[in-house]
């Protein structure tokens, strides 16, 4: 069994309120929710109304297949339009 982390620190550029930060947060999660086999939870910078930080995480059989779902979150991340993705780091548990 191998659980996988992957912690996102991201820009919400056109957010002007908390309010607006947390339906693109909440659109962005409910997507990938739906599209992945992933938990995830916002983990730091709630009071900043145009940056975030969250975590998601998933669990497998094998390291590869932890591998690919972080891979492509990453991806999805990088690609969503309405978010800068500033940082990413994994970690392999």
């Amino acid at each position: 069994m191998t659980i996988g982390l992957l912690q996102a620190h991201l820009s919400i550029p056109e957010s002007r309120s908390l309010k607006d930060k947390r339906s693109v947060l909440r659109s962005l999660k409910d997507r990938i929710l739906n599209e992945m086999n992933v938990s995830v939870a916002e983990v730091g910078d709630q009071d900043l109304w145009q940056s975030a930080r969250l975590a998601f995480v998933t669990v497998a059989a094998t390291r590869d297949v932890v591998d690919a779902r972080l891979a492509e979150l990453g991806r999805r991340l990088d690609g969503n339009p309405r978010v800068v993705l500033l940082d990413v780091e994994t970690s392999l548990f």
